[in-house]
């Protein structure tokens, strides 16, 4: 009777395990390939943002950055409010005409939209063939087949409890050998997920392994000008690319950025 619970859960552990190598094989394909293809790329604020926390975190940056300069007006119970409708560049026009023409629109719905806006993909793109971003290809199948190995691995265990249960009492001879079969897709499935932390994690992340370079440089020096020199307003817009809204010292201000 444990047979037929030990089948799937063997076949998912298989096909989920053989298709992360295949994708993380093909990652690596493409992160040698982006290395020779490289192109010289300018990193402002907005490529970071990008390569810290991806489209999400390039919206909260322009977020904050046009109301800090009185463009918009984000209120703390969800709404953003077009100020001053003159967008100084690309990203900014395409932010005040996600609002629409009524010049108002909830900022969660804002955030969705803008974060697929071609504009802010682009960048992603940019980044991408200079290889320091992770193309958003890679990096989405890889994510799917870590968390399907993750299914797998709860498919597994899920299967050993039905068997042990439905199977009725057994002697100990039989629970041992239905543990140690079990055993198989169970060790398979985590020391793939183990692996996968090393070899694999790398292209789940925004930057590839060259941004993250870029982004320990960024970060440096920030840390080490204590926030004694330099102008507070690139200081906070930095702090936020890189951190997130997390660094945004006004509390209305962040929960207006949250929704």
């Amino acid at each position: 009777m444990w047979l037929l619970f030990l089948v799937p859960a063997c076949v998912v552990a298989v096909l989920s395990c053989l298709r992360l190598v295949r994708v993380a094989a093909a990652a690596d394909a493409m992160a040698g390939l982006a290395e020779e293809d490289a192109e010289v790329v300018l990193i402002g604020l907005y490529e970071t943002a990008y390569l810290a926390g991806g489209p999400r975190r390039v919206v909260d940056l322009a977020l904050v950055l046009m109301s800090g300069r009185g463009r918009l007006h984000l209120a703390h119970t969800g709404w953003t409010t077009v100020v001053d409708p003159q967008g100084r560049s690309r990203l900014e026009r395409a932010l005040i005409s996600e609002i629409g023409p009524e010049g108002q629109c909830r900022t969660t719905e804002l955030r969705a939209a803008l974060s697929e806006h071609p504009t802010v993909t682009e960048i992603g793109v940019r980044l991408s063939l200079a290889g320091l971003a992770t193309p958003a290809g890679v990096r989405e199948n890889t994510v799917l087949a870590v968390r399907q190995v993750r299914q797998a691995l709860l498919l597994g265990v899920l299967m050993l409890v039905a068997a042990v249960t439905l199977t009725g009492p057994a002697d100990g001879s039989t629970a041992g050998t239905t543990l140690a079969w079990f055993s198989l897709p169970l060790i398979l499935t985590t020391g793939t997920l183990l692996m996968a932390r090393v070899d694999v994690h790398p292209y789940t992340r925004w930057a590839a392994p060259a941004g993250l370079r870029v982004l320990r440089e960024i970060r440096l020096p920030r840390q080490q000008s204590g926030g004694q020199s330099g102008d507070a307003e690139r200081r906070l817009l930095t702090a936020v690319a890189i951190d997130g809204t997390d660094a945004v010292p006004d509390a209305r201000l962040r929960a207006a950025l949250r929704g």
